[in-house]
């Protein structure tokens, strides 16, 4: 566990970041330059945070100045793109396809073939540049299913995927390792476990050596038992130390390092504890990957909302989805997928001026 954590923070956007970058009176966030950081906060569970100018890091003392300046290094240096037409010079939208009977939005709406496949296309026609594709709900007070129901719900979706759309990233949403092979067989390009590879004690042995994005997604518990009063020292901190742990001593023989991070918003978190993440979301770049979010329709929208909650919540969704891409989040996860996109383009144009 370390002592001290660096996030980035009092961003600028579009021609004023270019601007401050080549003056270097700011760096680039993830390699983007357009978008640039001057300030950096120091965060520790024993002191209180300070807010300090990039510029002011030399003042520091020796072992702060350390941890911070190889936390930079991280936080500024480009992230590998998903491929080669998937860059993270723009922002990715994953679209949500749930082939469940009871998902917590839209368990049951899609899980025939044909009506798979047509939400698929509308997805891809609305924006999306990500499939997520699930088969087990993981909503809160869900139970496990055996493997052979989870693939009979996928099996047809999964095997036409890449022959229909060669060029879409196709991404799994499972827990099971039997899954995940079925699935990198047939040319997945992420895997996408909520456990973070805790679930089956085989999975991250079984996928260590293939070529494929794997997000990594804290819970706490799980899906039955994650929202049951959730308690935390310091979320954030708690979580960051989760996430390096894992990627340190879990992952470190993994071959290909393709790690996205997600800090699984509603996945064991209470309000606070989603605000908190959401807020400071930009501490988990000094990770060095790519960010992914998921807070679409969550219950986290109407705990605000109250009395102005709606079905599909795109409203709060929304709200979050733009706080959290002005701090540098490359990947969002979304039901509506069109809503996002035209919210996503009008925001950048805003702030490139």
């Amino acid at each position: 566990m370390r002592k001290y954590y660096t996030r980035a923070c009092n961003f600028y956007y579009g021609t004023k970041a270019q601007n401050f970058i080549e003056k270097k009176l700011a760096l680039p966030l993830c390699g983007n330059k357009s978008l640039a950081f001057d300030h950096i906060e120091i965060l520790s569970r024993k002191n209180k945070s300070k807010v300090i100018h990039i510029k002011k890091i030399n003042l520091l003392n020796k072992v702060v100045k350390h941890i911070v300046q190889d936390d930079i290094k991280k936080i500024v240096t480009k992230r590998s793109n998903l491929n080669k037409n998937l860059k993270f010079s723009d922002p990715l939208i994953m679209g949500i396809l749930n082939l469940t009977p009871d998902s917590f939005s839209d368990g049951g709406l899609f899980n025939q073939s044909y009506k798979a496949f047509s939400h698929i296309q509308n997805m891809i026609n609305k924006g999306a540049n990500i499939i997520d594709v699930g088969g087990e709900s993981t909503r809160p007070g869900s139970k496990d299913i055996p493997l052979h129901i989870e693939w009979k719900r996928l099996k047809s979706v999964i095997t036409k995927f890449k022959k229909k759309y060669p060029k879409i990233f196709l991404s799994i949403d499972t827990r099971k390792s039997g899954v995940m092979l079925k699935a990198i067989e047939n040319k997945s390009d992420i895997i996408n476990d909520v456990s973070s590879f805790n679930y089956d004690i085989n999975a991250i042995d079984k996928i260590k050596k293939f070529n494929v994005w794997k997000v990594l997604h804290h819970m706490q518990g799980t899906p039955n038992t994650m929202q049951i009063n959730p308690k935390y020292k310091d979320v954030l901190l708690d979580l960051y130390d989760f996430f390096e742990k894992k990627l340190k001593k879990d992952f470190k023989k993994f071959r290909y390092k393709k790690f996205i991070i997600d800090p699984g918003i509603g996945f064991g978190k209470n309000l606070k504890h989603n605000l908190i993440l959401m807020n400071k979301i930009s501490l988990f770049h000094s990770l060095g990957f790519p960010l992914l979010i998921g807070t679409s329709r969550k219950r986290f929208i109407n705990q605000i909302s109250g009395s102005f909650d709606s079905k599909e919540r795109i409203g709060g969704t929304l709200a979050s989805v733009l706080y959290t891409l002005s701090q540098g989040v490359q990947i969002f996860r979304v039901h509506n997928v069109h809503e996002v996109k035209q919210a996503i383009l009008v925001f950048k144009k805003i702030i490139s001026i």
